[in-house]
C-alpha cells in the first residue's frame, strides 16, 4: 500500500533507470527527485526539473538527502539541507549546462571554452566544499572563488544577478526591499568596476646577464628610483651571479626573487623607474691579465633603467630583457641612471651589443596578506621582501622596524705624494658600546644575508669619487646605545701585488648623549689620518676625537682647514627611536619639572610619526600632569590632547585610533580627569558665541568623541572606585554641558558666518557621542538629549545654508546609530526625523541624504516571521505613511522626469537616489496592512486628493515597470517590484471602484489603471515563457502567474464599468490587444472576451464596430512587427482549436448576436491579417535580406491596399519595401516600389505633413524629389528607358514653372541616359517558375507558383541553390508535372524549380530593322507578363525508324498578376495555359528559327558587328553539312509522304509552308556562302571550299537544279544587311527535362566557339538536344523516356533548350567516324536562356492581321545577277507588298491561343544560336535531304500576281496558322485580372497598337528606315498603313487605382 512518505523527501539517482514498468518513471544519473509515496522498495515521486510527469522507481536507486519541506500537502516544496552555495551550483551549473550546448551550435568557441574551464573549475571547488576537509578560512576563500566563478559566467550568458550576503543567496522574503536593493546595489557596483588597490608591489625575478666578455662574478642591486626629485625610493635587493651570468645559488629561490612592498599609487608614474647597478668583483681593469694580481675589487660594470609605467600594461610575469649600459668615464658612475632616464647619450654607451640583463617583472596590487592567499606558491617557495625607504603611507600600529640606512657619498683625498690619483676602496664596520664589530648588521641590500664588514668600490684612481652606495645597519634597538660605524680608507695599489694600504679613517656615533639618534640628512665626517698598520682595538681612543666637522668647537681650526673630508648621508626608519628632543623633553617631564609648560607647546610642532610612536607615552604622561597639576596645565593638557585625537583623523594615522581605544579601555587610569574635562569643555562651549577666532574651538568640537570617551572611562573608573559617588553632581555638571551646547545651537547666524560652521563641526561629530552617553544614561536620556539638541536648531534655515545638509548628516548618523534601533528611542526620536525629512522631501533638497536616512528607517520595520507585525512597529508604520507617503511618490515622479544629468558619476549618484527611494517606497507599501490602507484612504478629506493620490502611485507604478529603472539582470528586484504593485492595486482597486464609478465616473483615473495594468501584464520580466524551466517554477513557487491575477483583475474591472465602458472605446483596444498576445492561455480567455464586449456596446451606439476595427488592425501591425502574438493567438481569435479555460471562443460569441456577420467578417480580416503579420516578422527576424523578406513585404503591402485601403500603413510598408530592395541592390524594383508612393501623389502646392524621413513640404516638392529618387535608381539598376520618361515628366513640370535651371539639368540627364542605351552592356536576365508546396510554408507563398527574374549571371543551378538555402529544410522536386493534392497538403515544403521563357509585349520595336540591339534588348525582357514552357511527348505509336511522325510538344503559358520586372523580383501566376504542338508544327519552327538564326548571323558578319566570323562558319557547316548526310530527310519521309497528305488534309497549307522553309532555307545558305567567301580568313579556306562543295551536294540532294521563281533572284545587299524576313512562329519554353545519360557539367563550364568541328553534329545546339532529348548515338534511344519526365531541370546545370519539341535525325547516326569524332557533343550540358543570343531565344509572333501571306513578296532580294534590276523597281515592290490585305488563315487546332511576336538579333555568338528553338537530334541544320520538285506556289495554293515581273526576293516565312490567338482572348484576360503595380511603360500612353511589320527592308535612298519610337509616346506613322489605322490596337491597360492624397 502506497503511504505518503515523512522523511524520505529528497534524493539524487545513483543508477539509471529506464521506467519500462507500468507507471515507471525513467531516470538518468545524477537526476534530483522529490518523493511523495513509498511502497516495498519503490517511491512514487518526480523529477524536479519535469514536475508535472509522476511515476514509480526502486528506492535503491535513489541516495537520500536531508530537506526541508515547505508548504507541506498537495503544493509542498522541498529545500535541501545543505550549504546554500553548493545549492546555488548545483541549479546554476544545470542551466549552464544546456545555454553551454547552444554554445557550440551557434557557433561562440571563445566563450563555450572559457565556459568548458570555468565548469570544471567549479565542479572542482564543489568537491573540495562537500568533501568538508577545508579549514575555516579556506572553505572561506574557496566560497568566494566559486561566487566570482558564477557571478562571472551568468554576466557571460545574460543571466540574472544573484543578491548575496556572505556568499549565501539571500530569499529576497526575508529581508527589508531596502536592504535587498543595497545588496544587488553593491554587487553590481563590484561588477561594473574593483575598486582601485591602493598598495601595490613589484614582484622582480633575476634570471641571468648575456654578455660576451664575462669571466668575473657579478653583484647586481636594483631598488625604484624617483626620478622627478631624484632620490631612491626603496632600498637595495641585491643579486650575486656567477661568472656565467647565472644566479650564484640556483636552489635559493630567495636570493633570486624580491617583493618590492608598499608602492603608493603615486609611485606608479612614468618618472618612477626600476635602476640596476651591476658590479663586477675581479681585477682593477676588465682587460689585465689573470696573473697580474690576486687581490678582487668591486669595479663598476653597467647599469639599466625600465620605467614603472610600462609594466602597467603587463599584468603577467612577462621576461625583460634590459639593455646594460656602461658610463664613458667612472667618475658618472654615480649619476649613469640619471643620465639614461635623460638620455645623456654622450655619457653612457652600451656595455656591448648583445649584453642584457632578463629578468621579470610584475605589478601585484593589494594588501600583502591578501597577496599570501592569492599567490600562495610565490610565498612558500621563498621570496625576500624589500622594503621602502621610511614607512608607508600607512603606518599600521605594531610594525616593528628599527633600520639605519648609511649612503657613502664621496670622498676627497690628497694624493699621499703619488703622481696619481689613488685608487680608494672604504671599509664599513658597525661597533658596540665595547668596541666589538656587530657580526651579520651589514647589510648591502635584502637578497643575500648580512655580512661583518662592506667593501665600497673602488674607482680608478679618483681623487674626489663619488660612490653613492647604500648600506642597510638593522641595528637592534637595545644596542643601538653606544654604537657607531667606522670608515677606513685604504689605497689599492695596482702594481705591488695588489695591496690595499689603510691611509685613514673615520667614525659616526648612532645615538647622542641625550638620547636623540643621529639626525637625518647630509654628514661631512673628517678623515683621520694614521699608518698603514693602525691597530683599532681600543675604539675608545678615537671615540674621544670629534668625528663631524659640524661639531667642531670654533677653535679647532686645524681640522676645519683640512682639505680631506667624507660625506654620508644617514635615514632612520624607526619605531621605537627617536632624532627629536623635544618628545624627549615630554616623556621625562618628571626629570625637568619646569620644562612642562614648553614642552606642551612644542607638542604641536612635532612631527605626527613621532607622536604616534610614543602614543601611549605621551597619554600617560598628559594625564599624569592633568592631575598632578590640574589648576595650572589644566588647559594646556586639554589642547594637546585635543592635538593627537585630530592627529589621529589623518589618513596616515587613522589606523592609531584603535590604539587609543584600546588605551582607553585598558590603560587610562584617569579617574579624576573627567572633572576637569568636562569643565574645560563647557568654558570653550560657553565662549563660542562672543569668540572672534573659531578654528580653536572647531578643532575642540571635531575631537569631541574622544573627549566623551575619556570623560564616560574617567567617570565609570571613579565610579568603581567609589562606589557611585557624585553620581547627582556628574549628571547636573552634563546637563549643564548640554545646556551650553543648546545655546551656542540656538543662535541664527547666516550659513557663512564661523559661528554657523562651529554649529556644523559640532553635528557632525554629535552621533559618535550616543555609544558613550548610553554606557551611564538610559536609552530614553540619551533620546531625550539628542531629540532637545536637534530641536534646538533654528527651525528656519536659508535653502542654500551648509547647516541644512549637516543637519540631515547629523540625523542620518543618528538613524544609523544603535540609539535608534532601541524601539523606546525610536518613538522619542521619530517624529523629529519624520519633520525634518517632510520639509527636505517637500522642496526637493538634499535628496540623497534624505534616501539615505529613508533607507535606514525603513530597514528596521519588517514582519515577524509568522507573518504579524508587533504593535509598535505597525505604529510606526502608520506614522511614517501618513507624514511621508503623499510626499515620497511626487519626489519619485520629480526626479524620475527630470532630465538626467551630464556626467557620468552625477548621473550614478541621480540613478542611485531614485533606486533607494523606490526600494524604500516598496518597503513602506509592503508593510501595510488592511488597517494601514483604510486609514489612508479615509484621511483623504475629499475625492480630489484621493483622486490626485491615485493618479500619483498609478503614476509611480508605471514608472517602477520601466526597464531602464533596475539594471537588466536585477529581475529579483523586479520581482518583488511586481509583488508591491499587485498587493497595492488589488486594494486601491475597491478605492477606485466605491469612489469613481456611477456619477462619480473619472476617466482619468480608471484610463490611468488600465493603462497600468496592461503594462505590469507586458514586462518582460515577468514573461514566464523565455525563462528555463528552473526560474519559471522558482517564480510560480514564489509569487505565481502575476499576469492571470491582473488580467483577472481588468476584467474585473472592465464588467463594473457598465455603460462607462463606452469611453474607453476604442481607445482601450490597442493596450487590451497588446495583453491578449502574451502567450498565457488563461489570461487569453480571460482578456478576449472584452473585445467582445466593446463589439457590442460599439455597435449598440453607433450600429457599427468601424472604430473597434481600425484600431485593432493598426494595433496588431504594430505588435506583430515589435515580435509578439503566435499562431495560437490567430487561432483562438479565429476559434480553430477548441479553447480551454470559463469563456467561448471570440467568434462563437459573436455568431449569437444579431450584428454576426460584420463581426465574423472581421475576425476573418484580422485573421488573414494576422497570417501576414506572423509570416512577415517570421521572415524579419532572418539576417540577411532575401526573396522571403521581400515576398512577404509585397504580400503584406497588397493587403492593405486593396483589402483594408489603409494609406497610411500601405505607404509605410512601401517604404519598407524599398529599403528591403535598396539593401539587396534590387535598384529596378526598388524604383517601381517608391512608384507606388509616387502616383498617389499629384503635382500640386498643398502642405504635406511631416511624414517617415520626409520633411514638412509641398505635394510638388516630395513629388519632385520622389522623381529624381526613382529616376536615380533606374540609373543604377540599368533601366533607362523608364528613366527617360520620368525624365521628361520632371522637364515638362520645370518648363511649365519657367525653371530652365532644372530643365537644363533634366535634359542633359535624359540625355545621358539616352548615351547609356546606346554604349552601356546590359546583362539579359533569366526567369525561373517556382512552385512552392506544402504547409510548412508561410501563407503567401503556400500552394502558389511563381515566376522569379534571376540575378545578374545567375544560372539555374544557382537560383536553385539560393531557393534551397532560402529554405532549408524544403525538399526540391525532381520532375516539372504538376503535383497532386498529397503534396499540397503534406506537413512539409516542396520546391518546383526550373527555367521559363518570356514572350515580350512589345512588338513594334523589335520587328524594326536597323533598330540597335541595345535597344531591342530592353524590350524583350521587360513588362513581361507571360511566360513559356515546352515539354515533348509522343502521342499515339511511336514509329522507331522515325520518331519525329509522334513528336508532339506541350507548350505551358504562364500569365502572371502583373509583370516583370515590378515591385517584386518575383511574382504569383494568376493563370495556366496549356497547348499541344504538333509534329509538322513543330517542323516548321525549327525550321523557321534556323533560318532566323542564319538570316542574323550574316547580317552581323555584313555589318562587321561580329570580331570574328567563326559564328557563321560554324551555323553554315551544321546546316550544309546535316543536310548532305540526310539530316532533313527524316522530316520528308514524316510529312510529305501521301500517307501523311491524305490523313491530314487540313495539314496542307503547313506540309506547303514547310516546303517553303526549305527552299528559303537553301537560298540563304547560298546567300551565306557568298558573304563568307568575302570575309573568310585564309587559313579557313579550305574549310570553306568544302562547304561550297557540300551545298552542291546538298542542292541536288534536294533536287534542286535552280531555284523556283519566287526564290530565284539576283544577289544583291540586304538594306539591313541580309535576307529579312517577319516570321510569325510560336516560340516553345524550355524544356526541363533530360535524357538519362546526360553528362553533366558546372555551372562555369561553357563549351568554346572554336571547339566545334564542322560537321552536323558539333553544334552546341545537339548538345542541348541530346541533353533534353536523352538522344544518344543510337537512334533507337531517341525519346526512351516517360510519359512524365524523370528528371527535370533541377537535376542540370541548365534548363534545356525551351523549343525542343522534334528534330530531324542525322544521317550521320551510323556512322562511327562521327559518333568518334563528336563524342564530346553528348557531354555538354544544355545553356539555360543566358548563353542564348535574344534572336533564337525570343521570337516574336506577329498576330494573324500582320502577318504576310506566304505569296507576298519583299524587296529585300539575294544578290542579284541582273544588271538593269533599279532601285525605284525595288521601291515598287515594297509598296505592292504594303497594299496586300492579308491571307486567310487556317483553322487552328489548338487549345488556347498564344499571342504572336517578333525576334531580333542581338548577339552574334552562334554557339548558342538555337538553345531556344526546335533542335534536331545531334545537329544544328535543318537541312532538307531529298525534296520532289515541285512548285511551292502549287503545294500552298496560291499564286503570284500575274505581271509583277521583278526578281523574286527570299520570300518571308510564314506563320504556323494554328499558332494565331483570337485576338479577342488578350481584352477578356485583362479585364479578370487585379490592377497591376504602377507601371512606367504604362505611364503616359496607353498600350500602343502594334504596326504592320516590314517584311522586306526598304532602301536607304528611297525610304530610309524610320527610327525606333520613343519609349515614351505613340508613333502614329508607324501605326498606320496607307493612311488608315491598325483596326487592332489593344485597349490600354487600366492605370491602378488610387488610394487618396496623403
Amino acid at each position: 500500500m502506497w503511504i505518503p512518505t515523512e522523511h524520505e523527501k529528497y534524493g539524487v539517482v545513483l543508477v539509471s533507470f529506464r521506467g519500462t514498468i507500468q507507471h515507471g518513471l525513467p531516470l538518468e544519473i545524477g537526476d534530483t527527485v522529490q518523493i511523495l509515496e513509498k511502497c516495498e522498495g519503490w517511491y512514487r515521486g518526480f523529477i524536479l526539473k519535469n514536475p508535472n510527469v509522476k511515476g514509480i522507481f526502486p528506492s535503491s536507486y535513489i541516495h537520500l538527502k536531508n530537506a526541508v519541506v515547505k508548504n507541506k500537502g498537495q503544493f509542498e516544496t522541498v529545500i535541501p539541507v545543505e550549504d546554500s552555495v553548493i545549492t546555488e551550483m548545483t541549479s546554476t551549473l544545470r542551466d549552464w549546462g544546456a545555454m553551454w550546448k547552444q554554445l557550440y551550435v551557434k557557433n561562440e568557441g571563445d566563450l563555450f571554452h572559457r565556459l568548458w574551464h570555468v565548469m570544471n573549475e567549479i565542479l572542482d571547488l564543489r568537491r573540495q566544499v562537500l568533501v568538508g576537509h577545508l579549514t575555516h578560512d579556506r572553505m572561506r576563500d574557496v566560497k568566494q572563488h566559486i561566487t566570482a566563478r558564477l557571478d562571472w559566467g551568468n554576466e557571460q550568458l545574460g543571466l540574472d544577478l544573484v543578491p548575496r550576503r556572505e556568499f549565501s543567496m539571500v530569499d529576497p522574503d526575508e529581508i527589508s526591499v531596502t536592504e535587498l536593493y543595497r545588496l544587488m546595489e553593491h554587487r553590481h557596483r563590484k561588477k561594473e568596476a574593483a575598486a582601485p588597490a591602493s598598495t601595490h608591489h613589484l614582484f622582480v625575478h633575476v634570471k641571468s646577464l648575456m654578455s660576451a666578455n664575462l669571466g668575473e662574478e657579478l653583484e647586481v642591486f636594483f631598488h625604484i628610483y624617483d626620478g622627478r626629485e631624484n632620490r631612491p625610493l626603496s632600498e637595495r635587493f641585491f643579486v650575486r651571479l656567477n661568472k656565467s651570468g647565472l644566479p650564484k645559488w640556483p636552489e635559493k629561490s630567495e636570493r633570486q626573487c624580491t617583493l618590492f612592498v608598499d608602492l603608493g599609487s603615486s609611485d606608479l608614474r612614468k618618472d618612477v623607474y626600476i635602476v640596476v647597478h651591476i658590479i663586477r668583483i675581479g681585477r682593477m681593469g676588465a682587460g689585465e691579465k689573470k696573473n697580474t694580481c690576486s687581490v678582487q675589487y668591486r669595479r663598476p660594470f653597467g647599469c639599466a633603467v625600465v620605467s614603472i609605467a610600462d609594466l602597467l600594461t603587463a599584468d603577467s610575469k612577462d621576461d625583460h630583457l634590459l639593455k646594460v649600459y656602461a658610463c664613458n668615464t667612472e667618475s658618472e658612475w654615480y649619476q649613469i641612471h640619471e643620465n639614461i632616464v635623460k638620455k645623456a647619450n654622450s655619457r653612457y654607451n652600451l656595455s656591448g651589443s648583445n649584453t642584457g640583463l632578463a629578468v621579470a617583472l610584475q605589478l601585484l596590487h593589494g594588501d600583502i596578506e591578501q597577496l599570501r592567499r592569492e599567490y600562495m606558491g610565490l610565498f612558500t617557495r621563498g621570496v625576500c621582501i624589500t622594503k621602502k625607504l621610511g614607512f608607508s603611507d600607512i603606518i599600521m600600529p605594531g610594525e616593528m622596524r628599527n633600520d639605519l640606512y648609511v649612503t657613502l657619498e664621496r670622498g676627497e683625498f690628497e694624493k699621499g705624494g703619488k703622481s696619481v690619483a689613488r685608487n680608494v676602496e672604504i671599509t664599513v664596520y658597525v661597533l658596540d658600546v665595547d668596541g666589538q664589530v656587530l657580526k651579520s648588521y651589514m647589510a648591502a641590500g635584502s637578497g643575500e644575508p648580512g655580512g661583518d664588514d662592506y667593501h665600497s668600490l673602488v674607482l680608478y684612481h679618483n681623487n674626489s669619487p663619488r660612490w653613492a652606495e647604500q648600506i642597510k645597519l638593522p641595528i637592534p634597538v637595545d644596542m643601538f646605545r653606544g654604537s657607531h660605524v667606522r670608515f677606513e680608507f685604504r689605497h689599492c695599489s695596482t702594481k705591488d701585488k695588489g695591496e690595499k694600504k689603510l691611509f685613514g679613517y673615520s667614525f659616526v656615533p648612532l645615538m647622542q648623549e641625550d638620547g636623540r639618534t643621529l639626525p637625518d640628512g647630509t654628514h661631512e665626517l673628517i678623515i683621520h689620518k694614521c699608518e698603514e698598520n693602525t691597530s683599532f682595538a681600543d675604539c675608545l681612543r678615537y671615540l674621544k676625537q670629534p668625528f663631524s666637522k659640524a661639531n667642531l668647537p670654533s677653535n679647532n681650526q686645524t681640522l676645519k682647514a683640512t682639505k680631506e673630508s667624507f660625506w654620508i648621508t644617514s635615514f632612520l626608519c624607526s619605531t621605537k627611536l627617536t632624532q627629536n628632543g623635544d618628545m624627549l623633553d615630554l616623556l621625562k617631564w618628571r626629570a625637568h619639572p619646569e620644562r612642562i609648560n614648553d614642552s606642551l607647546s612644542k607638542l604641536k610642532e612635532i612631527d605626527g610619526s613621532e607622536i604616534v610612536k610614543f602614543l601611549q607615552d605621551t597619554l600617560d604622561t598628559l594625564f599624569g600632569i592633568l592631575d598632578e597639576s590640574s589648576q595650572r596645565y589644566g588647559l594646556k593638557v586639554f589642547d594637546s590632547l585635543v592635538h593627537i585625537i585630530n592627529l589621529l583623523q589623518d589618513s596616515k594615522f587613522q589606523h592609531f585610533k584603535p590604539v587609543m581605544d584600546t588605551y582607553i579601555e585598558s590603560h587610562f587610569a584617569g579617574a579624576l580627569s573627567y572633572r576637569d574635562l568636562i569643565k574645560v569643555l563647557k568654558w570653550y562651549m560657553d565662549r563660542i558665541v562672543d569668540a572672534e577666532h573659531q578654528d580653536h574651538i572647531q578643532q575642540v568640537l571635531k575631537a569631541s568623541e574622544y573627549i566623551f570617551k575619556y570623560i564616560i572611562q574617567s567617570r565609570r573608573l571613579f565610579s568603581l572606585a567609589t562606589g557611585g559617588q557624585n553620581e547627582e553632581e556628574f549628571r547636573v555638571c552634563i546637563h549643564e554641558l548640554f545646556m551650553s551646547i543648546r545655546f551656542f545651537l540656538s543662535q541664527e547666524n547666516n550659513g557663512t558666518s564661523p559661528v554657523a560652521q562651529t554649529q556644523a563641526v559640532f553635528l557632525r561629530m554629535f552621533p559618535t557621542t550616543y555609544n558613550e552617553l548610553l554606557k551611564i544614561f538610559t536609552v530614553r536620556e540619551v533620546a531625550g538629549f539628542v531629540r532637545e539638541t536637534l530641536a534646538s536648531l533654528p527651525s528656519v534655515v536659508q535653502a542654500d545654508s551648509p547647516l541644512d545638509a549637516v543637519k540631515l548628516q547629523c540625523i542620518a548618523k543618528t538613524v544609523e546609530s544603535q540609539l535608534y534601533v532601541n524601539p523606546e528611542s525610536r518613538c522619542i526620536l521619530l517624529p523629529v526625523v519624520l519633520q525634518v525629512l517632510q520639509i527636505h522631501l517637500q522642496e526637493q533638497r538634499d535628496l540623497v541624504m534624505c534616501a539615505r536616512i529613508l533607507t535606514s528607517m525603513l530597514s528596521l520595520i519588517r514582519k515577524e516571521e509568522n507573518g504579524t507585525v508587533d504593535p509598535t512597529v505597525s505604529e510606526e508604520v502608520e506614522l511614517i505613511v501618513e507624514s511621508l507617503l503623499g510626499v515620497l511618490l511626487r519626489t519619485i515622479l520629480e526626479i524620475s522626469n527630470r532630465p538626467q544629468p551630464a556626467g557620468p558619476t552625477m548621473r550614478l549618484q541621480f540613478q542611485d537616489v531614485t533606486g533607494e527611494f523606490v526600494a524604500c517606497l516598496l518597503v513602506l507599501l509592503r508593510q501595510m496592512s488592511d488597517k494601514h490602507y483604510q486609514k489612508l484612504l479615509q484621511a483623504f478629506s475629499n475625492k480630489d486628493d484621493l483622486r490626485d493620490f491615485l493618479l500619483h502611485i498609478f503614476t509611480v507604478f508605471r514608472i517602477l515597470i520601466r526597464p531602464e529603472m533596475f539594471p537588466k539582470d536585477w529581475t529579483v528586484m523586479r520581482l518583488v517590484t511586481n509583488n508591491v504593485i499587485i498587493t497595492t492595486v488589488l486594494y486601491l482597486s475597491d478605492a477606485l471602484r466605491k469612489n469613481f464609478l456611477n456619477d462619480k465616473f473619472d476617466y482619468k483615473v480608471w484610463d490611468s489603471y488600465f493603462y497600468l495594468s496592461v503594462i505590469f501584464i507586458n514586462q518582460p520580466c515577468l514573461q514566464l515563457e523565455s525563462f528555463s524551466p528552473s526560474k519559471r517554477k522558482k517564480i510560480l513557487e514564489k509569487y505565481g502567474d502575476m499576469r492571470v491575477m491582473m488580467g483577472c483583475e481588468i476584467f474585473s474591472m472592465w464588467q463594473n464599468l457598465g455603460e462607462h465602458k463606452l469611453n474607453f472605446i476604442p481607445a482601450m483596444i490597442g493596450p487590451f490587444l497588446e495583453v491578449t498576445l502574451v502567450p498565457q492561455p488563461d489570461l487569453r480567455n480571460v482578456m478576449i472576451p472584452i473585445f467582445h464586449d466593446m463589439m457590442d456596446w460599439e455597435q449598440r451606439r453607433s450600429g457599427n464596430f468601424k472604430q473597434v476595427e481600425a484600431k485593432l488592425i493598426d494595433k496588431l501591425d504594430s505588435l506583430m512587427s515589435e515580435g509578439k502574438g503566435d499562431e495560437t493567438y490567430r487561432e483562438l481569435f479565429n476559434s480553430i482549436i477548441p479553447l480551454f479555460g470559463p469563456y467561448p471562443s471570440l467568434l462563437k460569441k459573436i455568431e449569437r448576436e444579431t450584428w454576426r456577420e460584420s463581426g465574423i467578417s472581421l475576425i476573418a480580416t484580422v485573421t488573414r491579417l494576422m497570417e501576414r503579420l506572423l509570416d512577415y516578422r517570421d521572415c524579419m527576424k532572418l539576417q540577411e535580406v532575401d526573396g522571403k523578406k521581400i515576398g512577404c513585404t509585397v504580400s503584406l503591402l497588397n493587403f492593405y491596399k486593396t483589402e483594408l485601403n489603409k494609406e497610411e500603413m500601405y505607404i509605410r510598408y512601401i517604404h519598407k519595401l524599398y529599403d528591403l530592395h535598396l539593401k539587396a541592390q534590387n535598384y529596378t524594383e526598388a524604383s517601381y516600389t517608391l512608384l507606388l508612393y509616387d502616383e498617389l501623389l499629384e503635382w500640386s502646392d498643398r502642405p504635406l505633413r511631416e511624414f517617415l524621413n520626409y520633411p514638412m513640404q509641398s505635394e510638388w516638392q516630395r513629388k519632385e524629389f520622389l522623381h529624381l529618387t526613382i529616376i536615380q535608381n533606374f540609373d543604377r539598376g540599368k533601366c533607362w528607358e523608364n528613366g527617360i520618361i520620368l525624365c521628361r515628366e520632371l522637364a515638362d513640370q520645370y518648363e511649365s514653372y519657367y525653371d530652365y535651371r532644372n530643365l537644363s539639368k533634366m535634359r542633359m540627364m535624359e540625355a545621358s541616359l539616352y548615351d547609356k542605351i546606346m554604349d552601356q552592356q546590359r546583362l539579359e536576365p533569366e526567369f525561373f517558375r517556382v512552385g512552392f508546396y506544402g504547409k510548412k510554408f508561410p501563407f503567401f507563398l503556400r500552394n502558389k507558383e511563381f515566376v522569379c527574374r534571376g540575378h545578374d549571371y545567375e544560372r539555374l543551378e544557382a537560383f536553385q541553390q539560393r531557393m534551397l538555402n532560402e529554405f532549408p529544410h524544403a525538399i526540391a522536386m525532381q520532375h516539372v508535372n504538376q503535383p497532386d493534392q498529397t503534396i499540397y497538403q503534406a506537413d512539409a515544403q516542396y520546391l518546383q524549380i526550373y527555367a521559363v521563357t518570356p514572350i515580350p509585349e512589345s512588338q513594334d520595336v523589335l520587328q524594326r530593322d536597323g533598330v540597335p540591339d541595345n535597344i531591342k534588348s530592353f524590350y524583350k525582357f521587360n513588362h513581361i507578363w507571360r511566360f513559356r514552357y515546352d515539354r515533348p511527348f509522343h502521342k499515339g505509336t511511336k514509329d522507331k525508324e522515325n520518331e519525329f511522325k509522334s513528336l508532339w510538344v506541350e507548350r505551358t503559358t504562364l500569365t502572371l498578376v502583373q509583370s516583370l520586372p515590378g515591385i517584386s523580383r518575383w511574382f504569383e501566376v494568376e493563370k495556366r495555359e496549356l497547348v499541344e504542338v504538333s509534329p509538322l508544327e513543330n517542323a516548321i519552327e525549327v525550321i523557321e528559327n534556323k533560318n532566323l538564326q542564319l538570316r542574323t548571323l550574316i547580317t552581323q558578319c555584313q555589318s562587321r558587328q561580329m570580331q570574328n566570323i567563326n559564328p557563321l562558319t560554324m551555323c553554315l557547316n551544321g546546316v550544309i553539312d546535316a543536310a548532305v548526310n540526310g539530316g532533313l530527310a527524316r522530316y520528308q519521309e514524316a510529312f510529305f509522304v501521301k500517307d501523311y497528305i491524305m490523313n491530314h488534309p487540313e495539314d496542307g497549307d503547313k506540309i506547303g509552308r514547310l516546303r517553303e522553309l526549305m527552299f528559303e532555307q537553301a537560298h540563304i545558305l547560298e546567300y551565306g556562302l557568298a558573304v563568307h567567301e568575302k570575309y573568310v580568313p585564309q587559313d579557313m579556306r579550305p574549310l570553306h571550299k568544302k562547304l561550297v562543295d557540300q551545298f552542291h551536294l546538298m542542292k541536288s540532294s534536294l533536287g534542286i537544279q535552280e531555284f523556283p521563281a519566287y526564290v530565284r533572284a539576283s544577289p544583291v545587299h540586304f538594306t539591313n544587311g541580309s535576307p529579312r524576313t517577319c516570321r510569325n512562329s510560336v516560340q516553345s519554353i524550355i524544356s526541363p527535362d533530360g535524357g538519362r545519360g546526360v553528362a553533366r557539367r558546372s555551372c562555369g563550364s561553357y563549351p568554346a566557339v572554336n571547339r566545334y568541328s564542322s560537321s552536323s553534329l558539333s553544334s552546341q545546339a545537339s548538345n542541348e538536344v541530346s541533353n533534353i532529348t536523352g538522344q544518344s548515338e543510337s537512334s533507337d534511344e531517341v525519346f526512351n523516356m516517360q510519359p512524365s519526365p524523370s528528371t527535370s531541370s533541377l537535376s542540370s546545370n541548365h534548363s534545356a533548350s525551351p523549343n525542343v519539341t522534334s528534330s530531324a535525325p542525322s544521317s550521320a547516326r551510323g556512322s562511327p567516324q562521327m559518333a568518334e569524332k563528336h563524342k564530346h557533343s553528348r557531354e555538354n550540358t544544355c545553356l539555360s536562356p543566358r548563353d542564348r543570343p535574344v534572336s533564337a531565344i525570343f521570337p516574336n509572333p506577329l498576330d494573324p492581321a500582320q502577318r504576310a501571306p506566304p505569296n507576298q513578296i519583299g524587296d529585300t532580294t539575294l544578290p542579284r545577277s541582273d544588271p538593269n534590276l533599279s532601285a525605284p523597281d525595288k521601291g515598287s515592290s515594297a509598296k505592292n507588298m504594303r497594299s496586300q490585305s492579308p491571307g486567310p488563315t487556317s483553322r487552328s487546332p489548338q487549345k488556347t491561343a498564344v499571342p504572336p511576336f517578333t525576334p531580333s538579333p542581338t548577339e552574334c555568338q552562334s554557339a548558342s544560336l538555337v538553345s531556344n528553338s526546335p533542335a534536331l537530334s545531334g545537329s544544328y541544320s535543318s537541312g532538307i535531304s531529298s525534296l520532289s520538285r515541285c512548285s511551292v506556289s502549287e503545294a500552298s495554293g496560291t499564286e503570284l500576281p500575274i505581271g509583277d515581273h521583278t526578281p523574286h526576293p527570299l520570300p518571308p516565312p510564314t506563320t504556323l496558322p494554328n499558332s494565331v490567338s483570337s485576338s479577342s482572348d488578350e481584352p477578356i484576360r485583362r479585364e479578370n485580372k487585379t490592377p497591376p503595380p504602377y507601371s512606367v511603360y504604362e505611364r503616359n500612353n496607353p498600350r500602343r497598337p502594334v504596326p504592320l511589320p516590314h517584311s522586306l527592308s526598304i532602301p536607304p535612298q528611297t525610304d530610309p528606315p524610320a527610327l525606333p519610337p520613343k519609349p515614351h509616346q505613340l508613333r502614329t506613322g508607324s501605326m498606320k498603313l496607307d493612311g488608315t489605322a491598325d483596326p487592332r490596337v489593344p485597349r490600354p491597360r487600366p492605370l491602378p487605382r488610387k488610394v487618396s492624397q496623403l
